[in-house]
């Protein structure tokens, strides 16, 4: 009973400040264009014109195409980037020289801004869905390998050394010991390369002319609707937490729970 009561105060402050948040900005909007005319109406977004705008798109149905559309290029972006860093950490940790030089190499990679690959993608895939899954994947991947390689090199060296005594060795030594020891830092990782991933997908999205939340923004921008613009600001915002709270942090959190932890 406490709980559920602790739960719903939480629930009803969130929404106290959403609201609070809200009326300030109305408040913003009327008094920088209406009272003292400081900028014009067109070029500062007003809450009913955002939700004007997100009635408008969800009528003529383009809210839902551009929300699926990116949906399905992330999920194809962030799991080939997934399988992509794994192996890439494993042959980091593989202890070799030339993995060795490679490691500094790919933590400079990683500090590249997404947008810098959207030419090589124009270039080598055309504007077209391989474009935009190959700038996602170059954009989460290398943080993905790092994070991994990273959970690998932190797993307690005495883990290890137990397993190997009594004679774990090879595929079984990382299936049995090193991935279940370092689970709670690789998903640490993933919830990185998530953030790394989205951001890629609406750099490529960008430069696209197909379906997607990142077309709708330069859409709005082309039509000067700053409304739509925000809503579509919103839109990548609230997804992008609601992949990051309602899914990776559930996992994480049952991996902890699980490791007592």
């Amino acid at each position: 009973m406490r709980k559920k009561s602790w739960e719903k105060r939480k629930w009803l402050g969130s929404i106290l400040f959403f609201a609070v948040l809200i009326l300030l900005w109305e408040l913003l909007f009327l008094l920088g264009t209406r009272w003292l005319g400081i900028w014009k109406s067109y070029a500062f977004p007003e809450p009913l014109g955002v939700l004007r705008a997100g009635l408008r798109m969800a009528a003529n149905h383009s809210l839902w195409y551009a929300m699926a559309y990116s949906g399905l290029r992330a999920a194809a972006g962030f799991g080939l980037s997934i399988v992509i860093g794994v192996l890439v950490s494993l042959a980091l940790g593989s202890g070799t020289k030339p993995m060795n030089y490679l490691k500094p190499f790919l933590t400079g990679v990683q500090t590249l801004p997404s947008v810098c690959w959207v030419p090589f993608a124009i270039l080598w895939f055309g504007l077209d869905e391989k474009a935009i899954i190959f700038v996602v994947v170059m954009g989460a991947s290398f943080s993905i390998a790092l994070s991994v390689e990273s959970a690998i090199r932190n797993v307690n060296p005495l883990l290890v050394r137990v397993a190997r005594t009594m004679g774990a060795e090879g595929f079984m030594l990382y299936r049995r010991v090193i991935i279940p020891a370092g689970m709670p830092a690789f998903i640490a990782g993933l919830r990185q390369g998530w953030s790394f991933a989205w951001r890629a997908l609406m750099a490529g999205e960008v430069m696209s002319s197909t379906v997607g939340l990142g077309h709708s923004l330069m859409m709005g921008r082309d039509l000067a609707d700053i409304n739509q613009v925000m809503l579509v600001m919103l839109l990548i915002i609230m997804l992008g937490i609601f992949i990051d709270r309602g899914i990776i942090s559930q996992i994480e959190t049952h991996v902890l729970r699980k490791r007592g932890l």
